[in-house]
């Protein structure tokens, strides 16, 4: 039996019909990360710039895991234009503060050295700054510093109260509304993820550094370079962000309760590898926990529930109290060919296919489910440019092209919805509906995707791995200083820099408690928070 992708339902497509001007209320928001590399192409040694601010404190520029790797993050923003404006300019500011380094513009990190080489994330001396340096080391100590090198682009997507509140569920209030509302968009994203991976992927080659003494499954490209010929997202496959230990969890996102079951159980359950490691050690602390994950944050998937926290809040907690207010897509690539990792183009696109996974009937889902899923996300990051690839349904194995038709097909009657309300909102250009012609030509011809274009790119110039992505980030530096934020614009970033290291010794002259008290305050999951996991 061919599959069928999900329908729309018919219920909420008239409601947005009716008030297509919600569709123009939607929220955006990216937190893009990238290393930065010295002129030679190698990680950067160098501490945090100071221009750059606290990456305590700073709104939009922070590290992720490493001193070295940059975090760039917008506020939410009503459209996709202003949104990645905001991006481009948070990235002129950076681009003409970080001197003779570069950004490097791809997935899979640049040249590296062994783990010692990559350094962790440095905040201050305050007790929230030494608690997020020891949970990088204790990622560092369960997963390798080489792996939390990858970087990505992360999507917050929202829909405005509005639509929750003429949503026709059987929930009892507003808030269940939402909550249940992104969940079911969260469950279709998940068996429907492997299309964006498809699309845009654009990490099918890595450095021979990435793999140095460690087996893989990878074939020579040169000799500087691995590859898989069909390969996509090797950042999402198993040479990207794995855990074992994660593996053995089903995480059920049936409900804000199910979901909670399964993080209080990570956050709680001792892994006996990682109590190997142990939680201090002769050099002081090696990680947070022993548990499967330290933090909510530790929990890897390709999208997460989200709802901003307070101060001192854990994300758990916070979500038990006010629910879902936004998802986070995690499972983008940069993209090579971009200055800022991303193009209005692919932000389109994505909106229009989480309005779809929001739209079409979402199935509960359960073990078998996840594991079909993980299945399929395995055979697309690895041969999903491979003629012919077929993948597993629930009705039997049915070639991707077909599902991922059948899922652009109803893109296109929602991306005509959205063009509409642009078109009201003063904006006439159908841009959401040649994001999706876009993606159906990606689909029809493999060749047009980024996974594609980047060895193209490579077998044309005779170039390995390093020296195509070395060759893009000295182009996108040219870019970005040939286009210098105007002067005042300017002043503010500066000035919200020195606002951040002030905000920075504020915190870290306050009263403090002892760190171990800190700390276990800090870990504590308050019975409010344990309810949820009932």
């Amino acid at each position: 039996m061919a599959h069928t992708a999900p329908a729309l339902r018919a219920s909420e497509l008239a409601a947005l019909k009716k008030d297509p001007k919600l569709l123009a209320m939607l929220g955006h928001g990216i937190e893009k990360e990238s290393l930065r590399v010295r002129p030679d192409g190698a990680l950067s040694t160098r501490a945090h710039p100071e221009a750059l601010g606290s990456a305590l404190t700073h709104p939009n520029i922070t590290t992720d895991f490493s001193e070295a790797q940059l975090e760039l993050i917008t506020g939410v923003h009503g459209s996709v234009e202003d949104c990645l404006s905001e991006l481009d300019a948070v990235h002129r500011f950076v681009a003409a503060q970080i001197g003779s380094e570069r950004l490097w513009p791809t997935s899979m990190p640049c040249l590296l050295g062994t783990d010692d080489d990559i350094p962790l994330g440095r905040y201050g001396s305050s007790n929230i700054a030494r608690a997020k340096t020891i949970y990088r080391s204790g990622l560092g100590h369960r997963y390798g510093r080489l792996m939390q090198t990858i970087s990505g682009v992360h999507y917050n997507f929202s829909l405005p109260d509005a639509y929750f509140s003429a949503r026709a569920t059987g929930a009892s209030d507003e808030r269940a509304r939402r909550t249940a509302a992104y969940f079911d968009l969260i469950r279709n994203f998940r068996r429907y993820a492997w299309l964006l991976m498809y699309l845009f992927g654009a990490s099918p080659a890595i450095c021979r550094s990435f793999v140095k003494g460690r087996e893989h499954h990878l074939e020579a490209f040169d000799d500087g370079s691995l590859y898989l010929p069909y390969g996509t997202s090797l950042r999402m496959g198993r040479l990207g962000y794995q855990s074992d230990a994660q593996s053995s969890l089903h995480v059920s996102y049936n409900s804000l309760d199910e979901y909670a079951d399964t993080i209080i159980e990570a956050l709680t359950r001792p892994h006996p590898a990682y109590q190997a490691i142990g939680i201090r050690g002769e050099d002081g602390y090696r990680q947070l926990s022993d548990s499967i994950i330290q933090i909510e944050n530790e929990f890897y998937g390709a999208i997460r529930p989200k709802q901003p926290v307070r101060s001192g809040e854990r994300p758990l907690l916070a979500l038990k109290r006010r629910g879902v207010a936004y998802v986070e897509v995690r499972c983008l690539d940069l993209n090579p060919f971009e200055p800022i990792g991303i193009n209005d183009s692919d932000a389109r696109f994505i909106d229009t296919f989480l309005l779809y996974c929001l739209l079409a009937e979402s199935e509960p889902d359960c073990p078998e489910a996840s594991q079909i899923m993980n299945d399929n996300q395995q055979q697309v990051v690895e041969q999903g440019r491979r003629p012919a690839l077929a993948l597993e349904t629930k009705d039997g194995s049915t070639p991707m092209a077909l599902i991922g038709e059948q899922v652009l097909e109803q893109c296109q009657e929602i991306a005509m919805l959205q063009d509409q309300a642009a078109a009201a909102g003063g904006s006439g250009a159908p841009a959401f509906q040649d994001a999706v012609a876009e993606a159906r030509e990606r689909l029809a011809d493999p060749e047009r995707t980024p996974s594609a274009r980047v060895l193209e790119a490579m077998r044309s110039a005779q170039v390995p791995f390093f020296r195509f992505a070395m060759n893009q980030a000295d182009a996108h530096r040219e870019t970005l200083l040939a286009n210098p934020l105007p002067p005042a614009q300017a002043e503010q970033f500066a000035a919200r820099s020195r606002e951040s290291l002030a905000e920075q010794r504020a915190i870290e002259a306050g009263n403090e408690l002892p760190f171990e008290a800190f700390l276990e305050q800090y870990l504590a999951l308050p019975e409010e928070a344990l309810a949820a996991a009932s």
